[in-house]
């Protein structure tokens, strides 16, 4: 692993956000890291496949990177905010509905957040 990867996993892994790629990148500067954008992105990229982080991908918005911690997300439709939600682990019973052995799943919910709520009544 390299310098930038290890700064990228903890900046990610020290974050109660769920992180685009310029995010990461804008924290990486503020502590004086002299990382381009390209080495961001190839390094997401490589703690993604490794299994390091998760990507979060949101219709019409920007990927975000996570936590490889076991939960699942409620996305907003209208403003694309995402939340953590801790359900229990569904792997097992989707084997049994599917007859399939599952690698992982990525659960997204998709509802309206209280702000959009608010802001389009």
């Amino acid at each position: 692993m390299t310098k930038y990867s290890k700064i990228i996993l903890d900046i990610i892994n020290t974050s109660d956000e769920h992180l685009t790629a310029e995010q990461i990148y804008m924290r990486m500067k503020s502590q004086s890291c002299k990382a381009v954008m390209a080495t961001v992105y190839n390094n997401l990229n490589l703690l993604v496949r490794e299994g390091l982080v998760r990507k979060i991908n949101v219709d019409n918005s920007p990927d975000r990177y996570d936590k490889i911690i076991r939960h699942d997300h409620l996305v907003c439709k209208l403003c694309g905010k995402i939340s953590d939600l801790y359900l229990e682990d569904l792997t097992s019973k989707f084997e049994s509905d599917c007859s399939v052995e599952f690698e992982s799943y990525d659960l997204k919910l998709i509802y309206i957040c209280e702000k959009c709520k608010t802001d389009n009544m």
